[in-house]
């Protein structure tokens, strides 16, 4: 592994920053937030038609670039520095990977050039709370998590020759702008009970209902809009959202017609699960350039704060929490930076998955950054105005949606064998016994 960068990489770095220092400040992260789509247009098409970075990590025969996920785990740590709200993640990361693993020929021909432009954007429809579970970060994805029978979920039946979807997906992220949802649904009955990859092509939507009382404390994101698609059973509801810069969905299907993604034989769940790993180890990225700029900011302040005659960054006890925060950074920023290399190598890695355990770090890196950010600022660190909560409830946004750290910690564990006694092979998972571990 060589970790030194290439030119076209600190080039893909410098020019992405340069652009998101110009047209996404924190008054703009705050004005498109409050939009009906959750993020600027305009900034999007710059981002799509200017810089390509949709399809960064898609093979240049579907209209991508090429790239590497480590070059798309770079363009995400300069969006995660300025919190740009962007269909980048749900895009780019979660669905475009779905459907070069799992889709026909022809699927791929058609939606991928699309979506490498950003002229078509994606979302991953998962029912429930249960994202990190379908993408195999927090647990084992060959459970019946997509719901069957009485167990609700999302439903999948034939009929007329097609598939009908039936059920409800919560916590979509960018789920009520996207042309297009992969759409995690059960089939099978009881007799073979399996999960399947499901594409729904939505409607153009236009037409955005506020409901009573929406747009308090609209800078978290607290608008809550509403799109019913004529004629065709779906409805998509933009929900109130603990970090507004990733606004979620809760997707209702009701008889809805849809494309399976690919064979009724696909392994799904090992394409969910390499998709995850990927994820996680952008998000990670993604996370470490929070908590770089939230450390930037705060050494920033400490510089000119005063108290007692001298600035505040001058108290040794104000020295050593910043270091210990700069030593979690710097230390997420190597795991990020390994786990993206190793998603992208894959077998040349030694089929390791680390994108669980980069993550959980970044995570927690970010959450100290801001948490401390937060109390050096002082008053202002705790106001609406000040852009320090942003940060911290990007932190625990995604250790919502992704995680939360321990099971994150806990699983990658259990892959790794860690606890495992070795004489008789047992696994934490699969019911062996675990080792005891004296504290």
């Amino acid at each position: 592994m060589d970790a030194r960068f290439t030119a076209e990489q600190e080039e893909i770095r410098r020019t992405l920053r340069e652009l998101l220092v110009k047209r996404c400040g924190p008054e703009e992260v705050r004005a498109a937030v409050r939009s009906p789509a959750g993020y600027d247009p305009a900034l999007w098409d710059a981002l799509a038609q200017q810089l390509g970075l949709p399809g960064l990590a898609l093979p240049e025969a579907y209209g991508g670039v090429g790239c590497s996920v480590t070059e798309l785990a770079l363009a995400c740590e300069e969006s995660g520095r300025a919190l740009a709200p962007s269909p980048l993640l749900s895009t780019a990361v979660l669905a475009a990977p779905l459907i070069l693993a799992l889709g026909t020929g022809a699927q791929r021909a058609e939606l991928l050039p699309l979506l490498a432009s950003g002229e078509l954007t994606a979302a991953l429809a998962v029912p429930g709370a249960r994202l990190a579970t379908a993408l195999g970060l927090v647990g084992d994805n060959r459970g019946d998590w997509s719901g069957g029978g009485r167990s609700g979920g999302v439903q999948a039946r034939r009929a007329d020759g097609g598939w009908r979807l039936y059920g409800q997906a919560a916590q979509v992220l960018d789920g009520h702008s996207a042309g297009l949802l992969v759409v995690a649904a059960h089939t099978g009955g009881f007799v073979r009970t399996r999960t399947l990859l499901f594409l729904v092509r939505a409607r153009e939507w236009d037409a955005v209902r506020l409901e009573p009382g929406a747009g308090v404390g609209a800078e978290a994101g607290a608008a809550v809009r509403a799109r019913v698609e004529s004629g065709g059973g779906l409805v998509r509801v933009r929900q109130t959202a603990l970090d507004g810069t990733r606004p979620q969905a809760r997707i209702e299907l009701r008889d809805v017609e849809a494309e399976l993604l690919g064979d009724e034989d696909a392994d799904v769940s090992g394409a969910l699960a390499g998709t995850g790993d990927v994820a996680a180890a952008v998000l990670a990225a993604e996370a470490v350039g929070a908590a770089d700029r939230v450390l930037e900011r705060t050494v920033e302040y400490v510089r000119q704060r005063e108290q007692f005659g001298r600035a505040i960054g001058s108290f040794q006890a104000v020295k050593h929490r910043l270091a210990d925060v700069y030593v979690a950074v710097q230390a997420a920023r190597s795991a990020a930076y390994y786990a993206a290399w190793a998603a992208g190598a894959g077998a040349d890695a030694g089929g390791e998955r680390v994108g669980g355990l980069a993550l959980a770090q970044a995570l927690e890196a970010l959450r100290t950054a801001a948490s401390e950010g937060i109390q050096l600022h002082g008053g202002i660190g705790f106001t609406w105005e000040h852009e320090a909560h942003l940060y911290f409830k990007r932190a625990a946004g995604d250790e919502l949606l992704f995680g939360p750290v321990h099971r994150l910690r806990g699983y990658a564990a259990d892959l790794a064998h860690l606890f495992d006694r070795g004489a008789d092979g047992g696994s934490g998972r699969g019911g062996g016994n675990r080792a005891e571990v004296a504290v």
